[in-house]
């Protein structure tokens, strides 16, 4: 503990080097307020489990998608592969084939690391931003040298990297080899390249390992724009066609191209908000869902980042409004009740517990784009409120 008190003093005086270009995983300009308040209580506490979080960041074994043992289609397993979570064998078959649907219900097979390799980009996401902040905030290069070396063995490394698409994602045995479904599992990759510009003065990340993953970014992107399973997936009316977008303007962001990510979050305005939003805050497309508190509050938490994406891109979607009143609050205002910690009951069908993460950042978000204490008030009635990340990514 005195150890990390130390490392939190000594970043606020010198850090690890300011980056080129912004995070974009945090509001313009947050993580310098943060740094410099690395004292105040405001952040102190986000900063201390931020170490914590980086110091078991440091055991993550680098994930590749070699590690899987089953092959794609491909015949190659640098390909990215994995199964649809809520498709299950259909037992009126001999072979279980075609697998049919279930709604919110995970099929375990979707998670067997042997044939998906859906966990392992979700933590090179998870790891590569925790451990690139870790550096930032306190210099250590420890973490920088470690979230380094899950880069280059994910994106990088010509014997571990994975080749820039997702066709193979989300298959469903038995109707298709990979959907546009499935680029959802590839939101994190995104993260773990905005996060790679933190690496910014590290002796363990050079300017050539950061063009080398911008290279791979470039023919990623120029996939999930132009291939049949991106612009099924940019097609998609749900919290599917949102994460689409909110993937696309992070890499458009990180690629340089902001001209296309100002053109994404613009779209949003009546294709996003416009289509999936009703007037008195209701997403049907996400309450038709077996877990439909959950999906609302998924679709609005990428509402909520795709704004904050624009905030860099110079689009402002808290402020739109549609004359018959779709706007993000509308669609905040109808889950706030439900929200803080008396909640009222939610009537309709919800088959597990909602994950909080998914509201808190979207409540801080609301409160500084709108001024509406009401935001911050219902987000403090949350008891490990002081402790999230979103105190750094997007601090008062």
């Amino acid at each position: 503990m005195i150890r990390r008190l130390f490392l939190l003093l000594v970043a606020t005086a010198l850090g690890a080097a300011e980056p080129a270009r912004p995070f974009y995983g945090a509001r313009p300009g947050a993580l310098e307020k943060a740094k410099a308040a690395a004292s105040d209580e405001s952040v102190a506490k986000a900063l201390r489990k931020l170490l914590g979080d980086a110091d078991k960041a440091l055991a993550v074994i680098p994930p590749s998608v070699m590690q899987k043992t089953k092959v794609p289609p491909s015949g190659d397993k640098h390909d990215y592969m994995s199964i649809a979570p809520y498709y299950w064998p259909d037992p009126a078959t001999k072979d279980g084939l075609p697998y049919q649907r279930k709604d919110g219900k995970v099929n375990p097979e979707s998670r067997d690391e042997a044939a998906n390799d859906t966990l392992r980009a979700r933590l090179v996401g998870a790891s590569v931003e925790t451990l690139a902040l870790g550096y930032y905030f306190s210099g250590d290069e420890k973490y920088a040298e470690h979230a380094a070396k899950i880069l280059r063995t994910w994106f990088l490394d010509p014997a571990t990297k994975m080749t820039p698409h997702f066709r193979f994602a989300q298959a469903v045995p038995g109707v298709n080899d990979g959907r546009g479904t499935g680029i959802l599992e590839a939101r994190g990759l995104a993260d773990a390249a905005d996060a790679a510009i933190l690496l910014a003065g590290s002796k363990h990340w050079s300017a050539a390992d950061q063009q080398a993953l911008l290279a791979w970014g470039a023919t990623y992107f120029e996939w999930l724009t132009t291939s049949k399973n991106g612009q099924d997936e940019h097609a998609a009316k749900n919290n599917h066609g949102t994460w689409y977008d909110v993937q696309a303007a992070k890499w458009a962001l990180v690629l340089g191209r902001k001209d296309k990510a100002q053109e994404i979050c613009a779209e949003a305005a009546t294709r996003r908000i416009g289509v999936q939003i009703q007037p008195d805050g209701k997403q049907p497309l996400e309450l038709s869902r077996t877990a439909s508190f959950s999906y609302s509050c998924f679709n609005l938490r990428a509402l909520s980042a795709l704004a904050g994406l624009g905030e860099h891109a110079g689009v402002d979607l808290w402020k739109h409004r549609s004359a018959d009143g779709r706007s993000l609050i509308a669609a905040l205002e109808f889950l706030a009740p439900y929200l803080g910690k008396n909640p009222k009951p939610w009537t309709m069908q919800q088959i597990h517990e909602s994950n909080d993460d998914d509201v808190l950042p979207v409540l801080r978000a609301a409160a500084i784009a709108t001024g509406d204490e009401r935001y911050e008030s219902l987000l403090k009635e949350y008891p490990d409120h002081r402790s999230k990340r979103l105190q750094l990514l997007a601090p008062r």
